[in-house]
């Protein structure tokens, strides 16, 4: 069973980790970044995806090693068995950041795109994936503007009782309180936002620009 001690019990006691022979800075230096875990949070209609998928193609232009984990695509695979009640929206977050943090082992740069609407959730989401890698990034719109994106309508379905559970309207979104970036989506623009980011993680020294790298390992 989960507790806030042991954030990732086992069902087993007979197993034990493996340890990889590349090192962390050996990644470094052949990808010319440190890894990290970019956790984008909103409202549905906020613009997490469009930032998610914008950030990647910036930082595959430049030949990064990244990659997005959007909600939608999760659900259709990895957690389909997966409803909407709180349980199974933390189980949801649960496995998106083993996920994520498997995906900064191997180096890369992980982008997520899901509503978390929980703080806890987010808290333990840092937890397993670590501190030092984890970058939590609201996605701030009203959700008046929320609902005017709303092209699958869902906004409409929800205040009508059609979909139960739904985050802003008859479930709770609890916003970040201290978030690393917080980004106003009905403010400034896609290009904008996208690029404020992208700025972060140099500053924060995620992408190594004057690194001398080489595929030597």
């Amino acid at each position: 069973m989960f507790s806030p001690s042991n954030p990732n019990p086992t069902k087993s006691g007979n197993i034990s980790r493996s340890k990889s022979h590349v090192t962390a800075s050996q990644r470094e230096k052949l990808l010319c970044q440190r890894p990290a875990t970019i956790w984008l949070t909103g409202l549905s209609g906020a613009g997490k995806s469009t930032i998610a998928f914008g950030l990647e193609k910036k930082l595959m232009d430049i030949g990064r090693f990244c990659c997005v984990i959007d909600g939608d695509n999760v659900r259709h695979g990895l957690n389909r068995d997966l409803g909407f009640s709180h349980e199974d929206r933390s189980e949801n977050i649960r496995r998106v950041s083993e996920l994520a943090h498997f995906l900064n082992e191997a180096g890369a740069i992980a982008i997520t795109s899901f509503i978390s609407p929980y703080r806890d959730d987010r808290q333990l989401a840092k937890r397993i994936i670590g501190e030092d890698r984890f970058i939590e990034v609201f996605v701030d719109a009203p959700i008046t503007v929320c609902e005017k994106r709303d092209i699958k309508g869902l906004y409409k379905k929800a205040r009508a009782g059609l979909i139960q559970e739904f985050t802003g309207i008859s479930a709770p979104y609890e916003p970040p309180e201290a978030p690393q970036i917080h980004l106003r989506t009905d403010v400034h623009s896609a290009d904008e936002v996208i690029s404020d980011v992208y700025k972060q993680l140099i500053k924060k020294g995620f992408l190594l620009m004057n690194m001398d790298c080489s595929i030597g390992l």
